[in-house]
């Protein structure tokens, strides 16, 4: 007479003890968990049933010493608190969640030196490969990636020295806005930018290439402030704008909080926009349709972005080549009654 396997307590359950349990092999049991999507959904159910009942949890120690890999990637961001990055983490979320992956989120607060300190602790968890923000990181940073030979993408911009990146031009993109301003009749453009990270700055290269083609670059209207963004700054950098040059006929802002801030304020001071002053953002949040009036800005490919760069890593990971060194998504111009 069969007789049924001893449930013992949560951590001296092996996996063999969900095998029995489940009657499939030990092996069906590691895929199920490990490799999810190479096991049939009612197959799965099954091994997961047993895992309930018996209270097994997997040794992530023991998974990293047989198969190499710890199942987990690093992803570095500049901040929690801005949609364009929870978007992204969505996008990244959803592919390694299928392969069976885990992410190890480092919120950097736009820090290069903090940002080296994640990663140095992170490694101690040993991730497979490491998902980043932007170009620009500290040498001993670069430096720790080579020598512990950590496959790496980066997000949000492209590189052309042939590191695997998946983004926009942000440069093009900055000059693409600006020339629909200088195309609305618009002249005296100024510019609102906010916590100048490489991104901002690049933007803020790619308005003033725009405006030096149609022999209208004015320096003295720019308005750079390195403090993080929102929309109370817009509206307060609005008042410093048209107080400096009241002759300022258009204002790119390098986000949409900056952006509707400037708009509510010039909604509370009765300035017409666009016939008086005309707006633009970046990054087309959602709020962005639903201002008065609906605001232009560049729509940014954010949760396509971290799809991508998670295909891409994961290929790396498994010793393949990624689609693309170098994959540009793209962004789009919305057009708007803001200009």
């Amino acid at each position: 007479m069969s007789r049924k396997p001893r449930v013992r307590s949560g951590s001296g359950v092996t996996m063999h003890d969900v095998a029995r349990a489940a009657g499939v092999s030990a092996i069906t049991v590691s895929r199920a968990l490990n490799q999810p999507q190479q096991v049939s959904p009612a197959l799965r159910d099954k091994v997961m049933q047993a895992v309930d009942a018996l209270g097994y949890v997997p040794s992530r120690s023991a998974s990293t010493l047989a198969s190499a890999r710890s199942r987990t990637v690093l992803v570095l961001i500049p901040s929690l608190g801005n949609t364009v990055f929870l978007d992204t983490l969505a996008g990244i979320e959803t592919v390694l969640a299928e392969a069976g992956y885990q992410m190890l989120i480092g919120n950097s607060h736009y820090d290069a030196e903090q940002e080296l300190q994640l990663l140095r602790a992170y490694l101690q968890h040993r991730p497979d490969g490491v998902l980043l923000t932007g170009l620009s990181h500290a040498a001993p940073f670069d430096a720790l990636l080579r020598r512990h030979r950590l496959p790496a993408v980066y997000m949000m911009d492209l590189a052309d020295d042939g590191r695997c990146c998946v983004g926009f031009s942000q440069e093009e993109a900055g000059a693409a806005i600006t020339r629909h301003l200088l195309e609305r009749g618009k002249r005296r453009i100024g510019f609102l930018g906010a916590q100048l990270d490489e991104r901002v700055m690049k933007r803020l290269s790619g308005y003033r290439a725009a405006l030096a083609e149609a022999g209208c670059h004015d320096a003295g209207l720019e308005w750079l402030d390195p403090a993080p963004s929102s929309m109370q700054m817009g509206a307060d950098m609005l008042d410093r704008a048209l107080a400096a040059r009241p002759d300022c006929d258009a204002l790119f802002c390098c986000n949409d909080d900056l952006a509707i801030g400037a708009l509510a304020r010039c909604q509370q001071l009765g300035i017409a926009v666009p016939a008086r002053l005309a707006v633009a953002g970046f990054n087309d949040l959602q709020p962005a349709a639903w201002c008065t009036p609906a605001l232009t800005t560049v729509a940014t490919p954010r949760r396509e972005i971290g799809i991508q760069a998670a295909r891409s890593l994961l290929a790396m990971i498994e010793g393949d080549a990624p689609q693309a060194l170098r994959l540009d998504l793209g962004f789009a111009l919305m057009l708007r009654s803001s200009s």
